[in-house]
């Protein structure tokens, strides 16, 4: 009886040691030509985790460029076709040919040091899906309470802005259809617009994130509109380094910053 107790206890711990394991986030380290920069992927976001995973080992991230560095903002790479980078080229558009459905979970936030995915805007890609491989790491900046207003502001007009292009969109072709004057159209589209913007939340900063937003910084603007999927958990000196260096005008550094190599350590 003891001797079956024994082995009971024993499969039961081999079990919760297999799923501890199995819960454990996966770690990369990001070896840069100005330091190394080790990140933790979130397993709430598998299909971002997956992705970057599959890219590392690869070595697709291996020789390109941070093609995009705004200070106090964040430092982005990537695009495949920086590599082996031209002085006066520009760079953004590149990627393995697929995007990724977006992930965007709502306990993520933009604080520093966070790492997420780029894409195109609303507009071009109202799904909001990701790049199947441009990413970008947040350096940011400290808040006031009052920029912290001004940013839910903000956002909260370029979202009223993007409902009634999204909706006018949908219904010009109905309008004239429905030979609807211009004044009967603008009074349509008012109509939808009010109903869908009362109908849903508008974008508020909660007292948690303002707090880490004033005393950490990060990039609050963004937050609810990109996938974030992983963390910088060693390095955050690196990003500074990188986010420091001399830009052109269209933000890519004057200096070439390589991405030396990627690999994943768990």
């Amino acid at each position: 009886m003891k001797l079956k107790k024994l082995a009971f206890l024993t499969t039961l711990f081999v079990a919760v040691s297999a799923s501890a394991i199995a819960k454990k986030e996966p770690i990369v380290i990001l070896k840069t030509s100005e330091g190394t920069i080790k990140l933790k992927l979130y397993n709430d976001t598998p299909l971002h985790r997956d992705n970057f995973i599959k890219l590392s080992k690869s070595k697709y991230f291996k020789g390109i460029i941070f093609h995009r560095v705004i200070k106090n903002f964040m430092i982005q790479s990537g695009d495949p076709d920086s590599r082996n980078p031209k002085p006066d080229s520009t760079y953004g558009e590149g990627g393995p040919g697929y995007d990724i459905p977006a992930e965007i979970v709502a306990t993520h936030f933009h604080k520093r040091g966070v790492l997420a995915a780029a894409r195109e805007g609303d507009k071009e890609n109202p799904e909001r899906k990701s790049s199947g491989s441009q990413f970008y790491i947040v350096q940011g900046k400290k808040f006031t309470d009052t920029e912290l207003n001004a940013v839910e502001k903000k956002v909260n007009d370029r979202l009223r802005l993007n409902t009634i292009q999204r909706i006018f969109e949908a219904e010009k072709a109905k309008s004239e259809n429905n030979n609807l004057s211009p004044e009967e159209f603008k009074n349509m589209i008012n109509l939808k617009v009010e109903a869908e913007v009362n109908s849903t939340p508008p974008f508020k900063i909660s007292e948690e994130r303002r707090e880490v937003y004033k005393n950490i910084g990060g990039s609050p603007h963004l937050d609810g509109s990109y996938t974030i999927f992983g963390e910088v958990i060693e390095g955050m000196e690196v990003v500074d380094k990188i986010a420091a260096t001399p830009t052109n005008p269209k933000d890519r550094p004057l200096k070439d910053i390589f991405i030396l190599n990627v690999k994943v350590i768990r």
